[in-house]
C-alpha cells in the first residue's frame, strides 16, 4: 500500500547522512555522507516518509496530492544545525571594531563603554519584544543559508530578570518563525560589574536565584569556564546545580588557555564543550574517550585574527566534532554558517565532507536532537536544504556566497532563491 506525500523532492543528490541517529560521527566515519545518486525525499506533513534511491521511494509513494520538487541534480542535505549562537542580544558593537584593529586591548575597549558589557547594558533595558524584532532578522538570515535549528543562549543580562527576559524571548520567537531555536541559560556568561570584587557571591546567585527561574525555559545550562571569569571550582558548582534542575549541560572550555574545562565536560557528561582553541592533548584524550561534542568555531578565531582549535589532532585522537558559527554582536557578528563550513576546511584542516556532517548529523548530536533532525531518514522532522550546487565539495570551494536554493523546514518551502532574487530587465 503506498502513503499519501505532501511533497516530493526528485533527482537530487542526496546527503543523507543516514545511520548515526544513536551516535555521532567521528574517526574514519567522519564524513560519511550517506550520498545516494539520482535520489528522492517523500515528505509527509512534517515528517520524511522515504529517502533513497528515486525508484524506491517512489514505489512506496502515492502522488496525486503531492507537490514536486526537481531538484535537477543538486545537491539535497539535512537542514543545517547551528549549535552555539548568541543571537539573542540587543544593538551591535561595530564601534569596537575599528578599536581591535587598532591593536587596542579588550581591557581598554571594556574601560571605554565596549565589550560584553556594551550587551549587557543594552539587553538589561530591552523589551523581550525589542529582543524579538531584532533576532527575527537575524533568524531570517541563518534561515536563507540553510540553518532550520540552532541554539539560542542567554547572558547578555547577568541578573535574574534580564536572563529570564532573554528565555522568555527565546520561547515567543519559537512560535512566530520557522527555525527551532534550542534555548541555554548561560547567565554565567561574564562577572556583572556589580560583582566584579566578589565572583562567589554572583555564583550563588546562578545558582540558587537563577537557576531555579530558568528551569522551565531552558534546555541546557552553560559556563563561560576560564581564568579570569569562571573558575574549574565556580564552574563545577554550576553544572551540578543546573543538573539537579535537570538542565543538560554544555562548557565554554579552554578558548584562551588550557584551564581544564575540555576534562571537566568529559568528567560531567557534558553534551558538548565549545570553542576550545587551546585544549591540550590531555583535553583532547578525555574528549575523545567521552561522548561529548566537541563544537568548534572558526568564525571566531577568524575575526578575532586568533589560533584555531586543534581539529585534526581531536579528529586522530576520536574526538566528534560539530561547527557553528558563534554569532554574537562581539567576537563573531555572521550568521552564515556556510562561511563557518569554508573556513573548516581552509582553517581547520577538514574535509568538504566531514564538515557537512559537522553541521548536520555531529550539530544535531550537540543539541541533543539527533533523534529527530540531522540526517535524511524516514520518521525524522522533514528538514532539508537543496543546494544550488552538484556535489558537497562546490560549498566551501565558492565561499562567500548562498548557496541555498530551497529550504523546507517542517515539510514546507520555508526560503526559496528564485523568489528572493531580483532580475533585472535589459
Amino acid at each position: 500500500m503506498k502513503n499519501k506525500v505532501d511533497l516530493l523532492v526528485l533527482n537530487g543528490r542526496l546527503a543523507t547522512l543516514a545511520g548515526y541517529s544513536t551516535k555521532p560521527q567521528r574517526g574514519s566515519d567522519f564524513g560519511c555522507l550517506g550520498l545516494v545518486e539520482n535520489g528522492a525525499v517523500a515528505i509527509t506533513g512534517n515528517k520524511i516518509l522515504a529517502a533513497g534511491p528515486m525508484d524506491l521511494v517512489l514505489s512506496q509513494a502515492e502522488l496525486n496530492t503531492a507537490k514536486v520538487i526537481d531538484a535537477c541534480g543538486r545537491l539535497v542535505a539535512p537542514g543545517l544545525v547551528d549549535p552555539h549562537t548568541h543571537v539573542v542580544h540587543c544593538g551591535s558593537r561595530e564601534m569596537e571594531y575599528g578599536m581591535r584593529l587598532a591593536g587596542t586591548p579588550y581591557i581598554e575597549i571594556l574601560k571605554a563603554g565596549g565589550g560584553i558589557l556594551n550587551s549587557v547594558r543594552r539587553v538589561r533595558s530591552a523589551t523581550a519584544a525589542e529582543m524579538v524584532a531584532q533576532t527575527k532578522k537575524s533568524l531570517r538570515r541563518m534561515l536563507s543559508f540553510g540553518v532550520t535549528t540552532a541554539e539560542a543562549k542567554s547572558g547578555y543580562g547577568l541578573d535574574t530578570e534580564s536572563e529570564v527576559r532573554m528565555l522568555q524571548a527565546v520561547q515567543i520567537l519559537n512560535q512566530i518563525q520557522p527555525v527551532d531555536l534550542v534555548p541555554t541559560f548561560m547567565g554565567a556568561h561574564a562577572i556583572p560589574e556589580e560583582y566584579k570584587d566578589d565572583s562567589d557571591e554572583f555564583v550563588r546567585i546562578v545558582i540558587e536565584e537563577m537557576l531555579p527561574r530558568v528551569k522551565d525555559l531552558a534546555c541546557f545550562c552553560d559556563v563561560f569556564c576560564e581564568d579570569h571569569v569562571f573558575s574549574i571550582q565556580q564552574t563545577r558548582a554550576i553544572l551540578s546545580a543546573a543538573r539537579e534542575q535537570g538542565l543538560q549541560l554544555k562548557l565554554h572550555a579552554d578558548e584562551l588557555a588550557p584551564t581544564g574545562g575540555a576534562q571537566l565536560a568529559a568528567e560531567m557528561g557534558a553534551v558538548s564543550a565549545d570553542h576550545l582553541l587551546c585544549t591540550d592533548n590531555d583535553g583532547i584524550a578525555a574528549l575523545a574517550a567521552s561522548d561529548t561534542i566537541a563544537v568548534l568555531l572558526p568564525g571566531t578565531s577568524f575575526n578575532l585574527m586568533s589560533r584555531y582549535a586543534p581539529a585534526r589532532e581531536m579528529l586522530a585522537a576520536g574526538v566528534a566534532i560539530a561547527l557553528s558559527t558563534d554569532y554574537n554582536p562581539g567576537s563573531c557578528p555572521t550568521e552564515n554558517l556556510q562561511l563557518i563550513m569554508a573556513l573548516g576546511c581552509l582553517k581547520l584542516g577538514l574535509s568538504p565532507a566531514q564538515v557537512l556532517a559537522a553541521v548536520t548529523i555531529n550539530a544535531a548530536h550537540a543539541v541533543n536532537l539527533a533523534d529527530k533532525i540531522g540526517s535524511l531518514e524516514a520518521g525524522k522532522q522533514a528538514d532539508l536544504v537543496i543546494f544550488d550546487a552538484d556535489n558537497e565539495a562546490y560549498l566551501p570551494y565558492h565561499f562567500g556566497i548562498n548557496h541555498s536554493w530551497k529550504v523546507i523546514k517542517s515539510g514546507r518551502i520555508a526560503y526559496d532563491k528564485d523568489r528572493e532574487e531580483v532580475c533585472y530587465e535589459d
